[in-house]
């Protein structure tokens, strides 16, 4: 896998797993937050539960698909790209109106950014 799309893939794990870890077993997401969070190698997890690497591949596989599946089902990480996406148009429109009108409206922005 190239550089860029490693990247792509760890950035889409973590953003599933941002959502949908817990929803996982102890051990996928153990191995997960050791191979995408911590960067570990197959050979160093493999090393520290005494396992195969072929055995951590899968492990790390199956927890991908289920994180993949919960997501397709319950669609989170894509309501919450909309989500942001729509905070930071009104942020955006927010600081083009009149310097009295921005504080208020600032506020509720702010509100809407937490409680996503």
């Amino acid at each position: 896998m190239s550089g860029e799309n490693a990247l792509e893939k760890t950035n889409r794990i973590n953003e599933l797993y941002d959502f949908y870890g817990p929803l996982l077993t102890d051990k996928q997401q153990t191995f997960l937050k050791c191979y995408f969070h911590d960067d570990y190698t197959l050979g160093e997890i493999a090393a520290d539960f005494q396992i195969s690497r072929q055995a951590v591949y899968e492990h790390l596989k199956r927890a991908e698909q289920v994180l993949e599946e919960y997501d397709s089902k319950l669609g989170l990480v894509e309501r919450h790209i909309k989500l942001q996406a729509g905070i930071e148009l009104l942020e955006s429109q927010i600081a083009a109106l009149p310097r009295e009108w921005r504080e208020s409206l600032a506020d509720t922005a702010a509100k809407l950014r937490n409680a996503e």
